[in-house]
């Protein structure tokens, strides 16, 4: 019996636990993997306790979002996947509205509009979670999750549950202090509070217009259309051009590899034309890497994740 295995028989947690799941289910990319094991807790309580005793025993534990900006290796990932997509509750407190980590950022937004709640249009239509949202200080429209966030509450391995208000200087662009060593170790995500603005009738009109620009915006650009992480790289003001620009610039789009293709509609969204492995997607970036190192003297940074053996 593997180590994980007798772990996981032997810890007393609400969970739903699935051997060997292929984590291509479970990214916007779908590709990636089996998990060794997949941990899906019901409640904040258990998905601490998950990730205490797993780090406290030396056994390796990713936490997995909504697999918007992860490419997994073909091989997959051993040890525990600890999938917060079950931790869905939303509530009012204080005036702020309250969302699990599993809950979709898309879900929030609308969920923020039938309560009359503003602030978080523009992050309407965005692929994953919140506890993804928080963990990146995800950015949309030049808007920044941490702009709107009051606090979130984390699981550190050597305490309990601790409640963070948001420091300025701890945030800055795709950075947040729970980044910190990576998704495998740190705090884990499981709560995030939003100061809202009340809206009334007229506010919520507009509100409601402004997420259905978004939405659209982000099919026009292609998103979409197939498997994809979103942007690939990030922006780096330095460059004088959006990456997607500097990729255009390049001749990048349509460039393929295999079935990973920079998509012909957007050069900073690469996306899987159908099985592309991720081998394939992992070229295709560190290809793009080369050129803007070798033509523009840039080092393009990647927004995506790559975990797992490849």
């Amino acid at each position: 019996m593997s180590r994980v295995r007798d772990f996981l028989q032997k810890i007393n947690i609400r969970a739903a636990l699935a051997w060997e799941e292929p984590l291509s289910r479970h990214t916007t990319l779908k590709i990636g993997g089996p998990a060794e094991a997949l941990v899906r807790p019901l409640d904040p309580a258990s998905a601490m306790d998950l990730a205490r005793a797993a780090r406290k025993e030396g056994l390796p534990l990713f936490v997995l979002g909504g697999g918007a900006n992860v490419l997994v290796g073909d091989r997959g990932m051993r040890g525990i996947v600890l999938d917060t997509s079950l931790l869905r509750g939303v509530r009012a407190e204080g005036g702020q509205l309250v969302a699990g980590a599993g809950l979709a950022m898309d879900e929030l937004c609308l969920e923020a509009l039938a309560r009359g709640r503003g602030g978080l249009e523009d992050f309407a239509g965005m692929p994953g979670s919140v506890g993804g949202a928080v963990y990146m200080n995800a950015r949309c429209y030049e808007v920044e999750i941490s702009q709107v966030l009051a606090w979130a509450s984390s699981a550190r391995i050597e305490g309990a549950l601790s409640r963070r208000p948001v420091a300025a200087r701890e945030w800055s662009y795709k950075r947040s202090p729970y980044q910190g060593g990576g998704p495998a170790s740190g705090e884990l995500v499981l709560e995030a509070a939003f100061s809202l603005r009340a809206l009334d009738d007229v506010g919520v009109a507009h509100a409601a217009s402004v997420m259905r620009a978004r939405r659209a915006d982000r099919e026009a650009k292609g998103h979409y259309r197939l498997p994809s992480a979103g942007s690939v790289f990030k922006n780096d003001r330095s460059f004088g051009a959006p990456t997607g620009a500097l990729l255009d610039r390049l001749g990048l789009r349509g460039r393929r590899i295999g079935d990973a293709l920079v998509s012909p509609w957007h050069a900073n969204i690469f996306v899987n034309a159908g099985a592309a492995t991720a081998a394939d997607m992992r070229s295709l970036i560190e290809l793009a890497q080369a050129e803007a190192r070798a033509k523009l003297g840039l080092e393009l940074e990647p927004e995506v994740m790559m975990v797992g053996d490849f």
